[in-house]
C-alpha cells in the first residue's frame, strides 16, 4: 500500500504562485509513477501533470504547460506542484496519485485551491 497526503493549498489571486506537496508512504515510492489530477466543481476529474519514476518524462496538460512544473525528490517520498501564473480556471481540489505502467492505483485525499481576487 502506498499512502499519499497532498498539502500547500489555499486561497491565491490571480497572477500568484502556490507549491503543492505530496508525501508519500508504505512502499518504496521511487518505483512508481506521479501525477496530479485537479477536479473543478460540477465537472469530471482531469489529468494536470505527471512524472516518471526517476524525474525523467513529465507531461502536462495543455491548459498548464508553461506555468506548472512537476518535480520529484525520491529521497524525501515527495512530489511537487509549482503552479504559477495562477488564473480562476485552476480553482479545482487537486489530488496525487502514484501506480504503474500508466493506471495509478493509489489516491491521497486531495487538497483545495481557489484562485480569486
Amino acid at each position: 500500500q502506498v499512502q499519499l497526503v497532498e498539502s500547500g493549498g489555499g486561497l491565491v489571486q490571480p497572477g500568484g504562485s502556490l507549491r503543492l506537496s505530496c508525501a508519500a508512504s508504505g512502499r518504496t515510492v521511487g518505483r512508481y509513477g506521479m501525477g496530479w489530477f485537479r477536479q473543478a466543481p460540477g465537472a469530471e476529474r482531469e489529468f494536470v501533470a505527471s512524472i516518471n519514476n526517476n524525474g525523467g518524462v513529465r507531461n502536462y496538460a495543455n491548459s498548464v504547460k508553461g506555468r506548472f512544473t512537476i518535480s520529484r525528490d525520491n529521497a524525501k517520498n515527495t512530489v511537487y506542484l509549482q503552479m504559477n501564473n495562477l488564473k480562476p480556471e485552476d480553482t479545482a481540489v487537486y489530488y496525487c496519485a502514484a501506480g504503474l505502467v500508466g493506471s495509478y492505483s493509489y489516491w491521497g485525499q486531495g487538497t483545495q485551491v481557489t484562485v480569486s481576487s
